[in-house]
């Protein structure tokens, strides 16, 4: 019997993407389905966190319409405009919610928030994140049905009023050290801290670690608060430039913010997914989670370690025993901050989207 699922979401290192032979054998078993998804550091299935595998979610609604939409980014300046398009071309009557995927090295992912809230009704929020390349930072790919490519973004729109969605997101860092002010910054490149070369200062914060930048940068981020932020976000550096002693990061560092070093607390960390979890179920009032998709940030990996099941858990225990669980380590998460529906990029955060059909 051919299977009605309307979509397959399909999360996986680069190589396990790439496996012709097995997104052949999705392609098979789910004939009508739309196949989205993205390259990880690290896959969510259930209650094991797994690298270099490919895990595949299947979606069938009774009662909600889904459509798809995809772009190419040329870079990063093209990322607002790239939200804008793909809003437009989902925003149509009965949208009730977005999922957005995208490519995680080329994408300033604070532009592409934007773009897509601006162009969408302010009832229609936005859940999502950055595809991941585990902790090489080489290449980053989207899937869209039987395409996969760097530089491009997928967006799912849910559609229906019988579909309740959820969501949260949080951290759990500590902070660490002066605040700085930031004093010269190009949307999500950073000059300088306090008049000073900005990767300079933070080597001399990082020391030893500084060796292994980027990768070791995942430990280390920034906390960034200003008047043009809510309340404060946290930024990852994805690239460093040693001749402008400079750092790129996922999202924008507006000039005039505050930054300040964060660095773990693992039983924070926990917590925090655990809260992203209770915000997300709150939404949904008194329905029961069907399906949540988690989406954590590669640093809280790479700090949790062995501990890594353990936010997992906790998101299970709030959520009970009758929902799915699927997702993935990214680059950067997409969800709503501290406005009702206002979709904003974190790093290092835990990103629990959920779902209920009534």
């Amino acid at each position: 019997m051919e299977s009605p699922a309307q979509c397959v979401l399909a999360f996986g290192s680069p190589e396990a993407l790439q496996n012709v032979e097995a997104l052949a054998q999705l392609r098979m078993w789910y004939p009508r389905a739309h196949i989205v998804g993205c390259s990880t550091a690290g896959e969510i299935c259930g209650m094991s966190v797994q690298d270099n595998t490919l895990v595949a979610t299947a979606l069938h609604f009774a009662h909600t319409q889904l459509r798809m939409a995809s772009a190419m980014v040329g870079d990063a300046l093209d990322s607002r405009q790239t939200g804008a398009a793909l809003a437009a071309e989902l925003n149509t009557p009965g949208l009730v919610h977005v999922m957005v995927l995208s490519d995680g090295l080329h994408v300033n992912g604070t532009a592409l928030a934007d773009g897509l809230r601006e162009h969408l009704p302010a009832a229609v929020a936005v859940t999502g994140g950055l595809a991941g390349d585990g902790d090489r930072f080489q290449r980053t790919l989207v899937c869209v049905d039987d395409k996969i490519s760097e530089k491009c973004v997928a967006a799912i729109g849910f559609y229906g009023d019988r579909l309740k969605v959820g969501y949260g997101s949080m951290g759990g860092w500590d902070s660490f050290g002066p605040e700085r002010l930031v004093t010269r910054s190009s949307g999500n490149v950073l000059f300088e801290l306090d008049g000073q070369p900005a990767l300079d200062l933070y080597k001399r914060y990082l020391g030893e670690h500084a060796q292994q930048l980027p990768a070791s940068a995942l430990l280390f981020p920034l906390a960034l608060r200003g008047e043009s932020i809510d309340g404060s976000v946290v930024r990852t550096i994805l690239a460093v430039d040693e001749a402008q002693g400079s750092m790129t990061f996922a999202g924008d560092v507006p000039q005039g913010t505050h930054a300040r070093l964060m660095k773990a607390n693992f039983d924070r960390l926990i917590d925090g997914a655990a809260g992203a979890a209770r915000a997300g179920l709150h939404r949904l009032d008194s329905f029961e989670p069907e399906l949540a998709i988690l989406i954590s940030c590669v640093g809280r990996k790479l700090v949790l370690k062995q501990r890594v099941e353990e936010e997992i858990e906790s998101v299970r225990e709030v959520l009970g025993p009758q929902a799915t669980l699927a997702g993935f380590y990214s680059y950067g998460e997409i969800c709503p901050h501290v406005s009702l529906t206002k979709c904003e990029l974190h790093n290092q955060t835990m990103t629990v989207t959920t779902f209920s059909e009534q």
